[in-house]
């Protein structure tokens, strides 16, 4: 973990090593998103979509519950 220090305009510097790791150059937009009481950075993804494949895991499986649930419907 990483400690920086805020600069006289709000500004943080990322370490070198974090930079590399997510190829954040100069002029790179970052998300900043807050929520309970934590500050995120969030560095850009080329690929969205690719990039959130895998975050939920493949069970329960939602999609056989709603199965299972609309063919006790029509019995």
């Amino acid at each position: 973990m990483a400690i920086v220090k805020t600069l006289s305009k709000g500004q943080i510097v990322i370490p070198a090593a974090i930079r590399k790791r997510y190829r954040i150059e100069p002029g790179t937009e970052m998300q900043v998103m807050e929520y309970g009481g934590i500050i995120y950075l969030i560095p850009p993804v080329e690929d969205p979509i690719k990039a959130a494949c895998g975050l939920l895991p493949p069970k329960p499986s939602l999609a056989e519950k709603l199965v299972r649930e609309r063919k006790g419907e029509f019995k």
